[in-house]
């Protein structure tokens, strides 16, 4: 009987010194969009193809399937010449290796045909992200499209 209490005594020490495993949850995905953004306001198109895996795919708003982070990076200029692309997560789920999230967002720039006034576009998106080896979550396929102005 000692031995048992021993042996049992052994094992709740190795638990409560063994690391915790943390797990993944839809607040972990929105801290990561958060980052994400901030990324993109900080270090613009670098900051925000940060957050790409390579094989990412971008599927635009009425436009062709862009495939790979590296084919994806040179759309994502505007965000070097003054262009500012914010958005808004209101879901997130995940389910083992795998999330996603939802919202809207906000591009403002100058307008380049007249005479550089403020311009606004808005629209909605999805985000897919893996998690990777490494434990950081990257995007794996991201799309948006255009909101029509309400009349």
């Amino acid at each position: 009987m000692r031995k048992t209490h021993f042996t049992i005594l052994i094992l709740i020490g190795v638990a409560m010194l063994a690391p915790a495993v943390q797990r993944d949850s839809p607040a972990t995905i929105m801290n990561v969009e958060s980052e994400f953004m901030q990324a993109a306001a900080d270090r613009g198109s670098a900051g925000y193809m940060s957050y790409y895996a390579a094989d990412a795919v971008e599927l635009p708003d009425g436009g062709d399937a862009i495939l790979g982070k590296d084919n994806i990076a040179p759309g994502m200029a505007f965000l070097d010449q003054g262009g500012k692309l914010t958005w808004t997560p209101q879901f997130s789920d995940l389910s083992g290796d795998l999330a996603y999230t939802y919202g809207t967002w906000v591009f403002t720039s100058k307008d380049k045909d007249k005479d550089g006034n403020p311009m606004t576009q808005s629209g909605k998106y999805t985000t897919i992200w893996k998690k990777q080896h490494d434990g950081s979550w990257k995007v794996v396929l991201d799309m948006g499209n255009s909101s029509k102005p309400r009349s």
